[in-house]
């Protein structure tokens, strides 16, 4: 009797162990490049979890693996006006980051936003603009235009790469001919079509890797993230950023609870970690953006206080504007324009 409840309790604890094991694991599903690794490691150090990091390219990359299941992940980080997309397709765990000891430091213009309504789903990652990034060895022109992706100038005729994101790509071009985000009129609709087809035969590529091209040269202009062009001007100080006069996009990425996540309790650990601000710090100390956390501007970089990637100028501050969440009407619209522009 004895030595059948000794091998029933060191049945019971392999079970615990194996249990315990499993349960220390976090797999973070986040757009590629963008992720600290000093912040992983001091993570996976606090909590004892091994932390794998996934990459994707874009929020229609993310949504369509995550729609897709099977995924094993954790942890998302879609842009905010895709959370409610993910919302409303019943692919989000209520986590309730507005009851976690660190939500104090949530900087009070990101407590409460409207893709999260008092943020019972998401904690802030970072936020920034779209814009374009250009060596201006190869071209010193106006660079506060969407005109060098949509009409490029001679000099960068066959030289320009486009970010592969759906909603930043058809906005700035709305913006670029009168448009407005999220609308469904077919006539301005076939105008952002047009430009985007003629555009298309003068780039280079659609890539996402742009930090590393910009920094060696080689793409000469892009569409792209403040942060990434920061980055590249820190390793090629011929790299300058532009903010599109015509209008162009704020964002803020959210980390997200998968609601089918094999390990949520680690991934709310997760979320209330990076809501310390020497964490999210870290965050933004490699990617170079901005992060929604008060006090973590004490733990970064001096250079990004007044970074022009970062800071924008006064004159330019009024055509950025935070995307919508689109209606499923206007999102085909996009879609049916997108999918031309890929054959």
């Amino acid at each position: 009797m004895r030595t059948s409840m000794l091998a029933m309790s060191a049945t019971a604890l392999l079970a615990l162990s194996t249990q315990a094991f499993a349960a220390g694991e976090l797999n973070i599903y986040n757009w590629g490049n963008y992720t600290n690794p000093e912040l992983i490691k001091k993570f996976e150090k606090a909590h004892d979890v091994k932390v794998t990091v996934t990459d994707y390219d874009s929020n229609t990359t993310a949504l369509t693996k995550i729609e897709a299941g099977g995924h094993g992940f954790d942890i998302v980080v879609p842009t905010g006006n895709y959370v409610p997309i993910y919302v409303e397709k019943g692919l989000l765990l209520e986590s309730r980051p507005d009851q976690m000891a660190n939500f104090k430091n949530v900087s009070e213009n990101w407590k409460d936003v409207p893709w999260d309504p008092k943020r019972h789903y998401t904690v802030p990652w970072q936020w920034g603009t779209t814009g374009v990034a250009v060596d201006t060895s190869v071209y010193g022109g106006d660079i506060n235009t969407s005109a060098i992706f949509l009409d490029p100038p001679a000099e960068l005729v066959g030289k320009v790469n486009v970010v592969p994101e759906m909603n930043d790509i058809i906005n700035m071009t709305l913006f670029y001919v009168g448009g407005e985000p999220c609308t469904t009129d077919k006539t301005v609709l076939k105008k952002v079509r047009d430009v985007l087809v003629a555009a298309k035969p003068k780039w280079l590529s659609m890539d996402y890797g742009t930090t590393d091209k910009l920094s060696s040269g080689e793409y000469p202009a892009t569409v792209n993230w403040n942060g990434s062009t920061f980055r590249a001007r820190l390793n090629n100080p011929k790299v300058a950023y532009g903010y599109p006069k015509e209008g162009y996009p704020l964002w803020m990425d959210a980390v997200a609870i998968l609601k089918d996540a094999k390990n949520p309790e680690n991934a709310k650990l997760f979320q209330n970690f990076i809501m310390e601000p020497e964490n999210a710090a870290l965050i933004s100390a490699f990617a170079r953006y901005a992060n929604g956390i008060d006090g973590s501007e004490a733990f970064m970089p001096e250079e990004m206080r007044t970074a022009p990637e970062i800071v924008t100028p006064e004159a330019l501050k009024s055509a950025g504007q935070f995307l919508p969440t689109c209606s499923g009407e206007s999102r085909d619209l996009y879609t049916a324009i997108w999918t031309e522009l890929q054959k």
